[in-house]
């Protein structure tokens, strides 16, 4: 997969490139690419993404955080109750499924998908 990206930032052999949704320059995001034709900040480049490096983001990204989220609700729901007596259960598996949520985000951002 080819994408077009203006370089941001450059370090040693490795720039930073913002790939941006058609014209927008607003939303998109922002990788890393060897920088194999040295180019400079502000040029724009192309950029060729791996399948398997895109669907391994995409996985990191979109489906660890449900799954987190899923497995801290029943978790929550299933252990919590011993240790916090007189909270209900269904507050418990909230707390606990937002909590594997926000973990499993937060772990997803040090990602480095390649």
């Amino acid at each position: 997969m080819t994408n077009v990206g203006i370089v941001k930032s450059v370090k040693g052999n490795m720039a930073k490139v913002f790939v941006g949704a058609g014209a927008e320059t607003t939303r998109g995001i922002e990788t890393e690419a060897f920088n194999l034709v040295h180019a400079k900040v502000g040029q724009k480049v192309r950029i060729n993404v791996q399948a398997l490096t895109f669907l391994k983001r995409a996985l990191v990204l979109y489906v660890l955080p449900i799954a987190a989220l899923l497995t801290g609700a029943v978790l929550g729901r299933a252990y919590l109750p011993a240790y916090f007596r007189g909270t209900s259960p269904d507050v418990l598996s909230a707390t606990g499924g937002f909590f594997l949520f926000l973990s499993s985000l937060l772990t997803a951002n040090f990602f480095p998908g390649k």
